[in-house]
């Protein structure tokens, strides 16, 4: 049984995906390093640094099922690397030609380019939740822009917005992650390859045009040179994760608060025992956004690890290296996780619009007092509108009454106001500024940033 339970065949379920476990299953990563043996040695064949028909033979060889996992472990065990092990059982399985195996390669190299291609494809399935949540929180937005409720600052009423403005504003950070994404891509997809301290002194003078084609058969991008110590591209992604886990958190949060039952303004998409107590028959609780939080709590408790793993010593580190397999794999399986459990949120989210209304009415008129004030001000003077409001608010607070019937008491604003003026004034769908216009640009940014 795994240590974590993020890895965890049960309990796994929870925090991560089977498709980023896949990509970064050790068998997965194991084949990643067998594709950049195989590609180095077509691109040494083709350049006639190896035989031809040697790197053919490599090439064919390198297969997952060609390694022998006991022999693997041993020799990491032993060495404290894996390749060795594997270039050994791939030499064996190349037969005659494993003489020409890893030909003026370094450990490093084989284990960093593996993990960039296995960072591409995480980034592929990260890139695909973002678009998908977006996507569904721009027709959230839309579909709710008039739907009117309380808006909170201090977790009390403020001001009245709507539930279309809060999926806007959720999904507004998701444009710019995926702007991020892009940006990110060719700074951290770059191919390693530079021998045994940076030189590829091995290679002669043919080093550089090596490395590009190597770069160039695995899709990668050339480095100006090699980055064994350079380690600013897998901090960035991971930091990223660590951004992206953040907006999930948010919306999240904002859920379980909806969701309490003295709000009762949203709630997770329910299917039968989701969320359900052991003991307390009528309890739906918000489990999805509980494990988003808990993730991305964990993701960005390993960006630290990341960025302390830049300061390498010299030409090839002496631990920070191998603390980052410990981080960046982790990192990708949560946040997946975490988006696949804001996608099914965003897709599917229960609103209660008669609840907000009725919430909108809790405080008899009072969260709509700036209105007042703000309608009070053109005859008032600002400052005489906000005192005479505030004080109708402190009677109305006293006294249990309506914020209209407060006013209504006080000569300065009934002399100015009539009832159906002040009754326009405390409608909450009636001031709700910007709102509508903020919706849209949200909405065009997103249809932008999707296609």
């Amino acid at each position: 049984m795994p240590v974590n339970p993020a890895d965890s065949p049960i309990l796994g379920t929870l925090y991560g995906s089977e498709a980023m476990r896949a990509v970064f299953d050790e068998t997965a990563y194991f084949q990643r390093m067998l594709d950049v043996e195989a590609a180095l040695a077509r691109v040494q064949g083709r350049m006639g640094i190896i035989p031809a028909d040697a790197a053919a033979a490599i090439a064919a060889a390198a297969k997952i099922e060609n390694l022998r996992a006991a022999e693997l472990a041993a020799s990491a065990r032993t060495v404290g690397y894996p390749v060795v092990g594997l270039v050994a059982e791939l030499s064996k399985a190349a037969k005659e030609a494993g003489a020409w195996t890893h030909w003026g390669a370094t450990t490093q190299d084989i284990m960093d380019t593996a993990t960039v291609l296995q960072v591409r494809d995480g980034l592929d399935l990260i890139d695909s939740e973002l678009r998908a949540i977006l996507t569904a929180m721009a027709a959230q937005a839309d579909k709710h822009r008039h739907t009117v409720m309380a808006g909170r600052t201090h977790l009390q009423q403020a001001l009245p917005t709507t539930f279309g403005l809060k999926c806007a504003v959720w999904a507004m950070p998701f444009i710019a992650h995926l702007e991020r994404l892009k940006q990110l891509r060719p700074r951290v997809l770059v191919a390693e390859f530079g021998g045994a301290a940076g030189t590829l002194a091995s290679l002669g003078d043919q080093g550089i045009a090596v490395l590009e084609a190597l770069a160039a058969e695995l899709g990668l991008g050339a480095p100006l040179a090699p980055w064994h110590v350079c380690r600013d591209g897998l901090a960035e992604t991971v930091s990223l994760l660590g951004l992206i886990c953040g907006s999930l958190a948010k919306i999240a949060t904002d859920v379980i608060l909806l969701a309490q039952t003295e709000v009762g303004e949203a709630a997770e998409p329910y299917t039968a025992g989701r969320g359900a107590s052991s003991t307390m028959p009528q309890k739906r609780n918000p489990i999805a956004s509980e494990y988003i939080i808990a993730a991305a709590r964990m993701v960005q408790g390993l960006v630290p690890v990341m960025l302390g793993a830049m300061a390498q010593d010299h030409e090839r580190a002496t631990g920070p290296w191998q603390s980052e397999a410990l981080a960046l794999p982790q990192a990708f399986l949560l946040t997946h996780g975490a988006l696949l459990h804001v996608r099914t949120i965003a897709e599917g989210i229960v609103i209660d619009a008669e609840r907000m209304r009725n919430n909108l009415g809790i405080t008899h008129g009072l969260i709509v007092s700036e209105a007042v004030m703000m309608g009070l001000a053109p005859v008032l003077g600002r400052g005489e509108a906000h005192h005479a409001v505030k004080h109708a608010c402190d009677l109305a607070l006293a006294e249990s009454i309506s914020l209209a019937d407060a006013l209504g008491r006080d000569d300065a604003v009934a002399s100015r106001l009539d009832p159906a003026s002040i009754e326009r004034l405390i409608e909450p769908a009636n001031y709700l500024g910007s709102t509508q216009g903020f919706i849209d640009r949200v909405l065009a940014a997103a249809s932008r940033a999707i296609t």
